[in-house]
């Protein structure tokens, strides 16, 4: 029997960067392990190297075959929207680093995908992402949008596989 895919979904952030690992069969979806990177450093390239270092651990501690990292959105600070893009940018470089490949949705396209609605609140993509994985209690937020963002690709693989390969009977 062929390994299951191996999904890790990033939700980057400068002082937390939420993390979750999945495995990908073609009709089930295994929990494998979430949580969060936190930075305690206080200059940008200290937290940058925290998130970079931390992602890479993860990446060697799981062996995932593909990470999947929510784009960033304009928002109306442009220096928080700047400071998210670096952060972004180290668990970006880790993947590259670790010879992954790096998918990337946007927020809306990860609720839509998790939640059905696009406009969900952090609630209510924790529930979603409880129910989907069999999870006895809802992660954090920043681990449930992270599990959330594998649980999106997971999806759109699913699709464009049959898309491929027609509907299995």
């Amino acid at each position: 029997m062929a390994r299951p895919l191996r999904v890790l979904g990033i939700d980057p952030g400068l002082r937390i960067t939420g993390f979750g690992v999945i495995d990908v069969a073609p009709q089930t979806l295994t929990y494998v392990s979430s949580g969060c990177v936190k930075t305690v450093r206080e200059g940008l390239p200290d937290r940058l190297k925290e998130i970079l270092t931390g992602v890479i651990e993860i990446i060697d501690s799981h062996g995932p075959t593909i990470a999947v990292v929510e784009k960033v959105f304009v928002n109306v600070n442009p220096e928080s929207t700047l400071l998210l893009g670096q952060a972004r940018g180290a668990a970006i470089s880790a993947a590259v680093l670790k010879n992954l490949s790096v998918a990337e949705f946007t927020a809306l396209q990860v609720k839509q995908s998790v939640v059905g609605n696009g406009h969900a609140d952090k609630s209510q993509v924790q529930e979603m992402v409880k129910r989907l994985l069999s999870l006895p209690s809802a992660p954090s937020t920043d681990a449930a949008d992270a599990l959330a963002c594998a649980i999106c690709y997971a999806h759109s693989e699913r699709v464009t596989s049959r898309i491929r390969h027609g509907p299995k009977n």
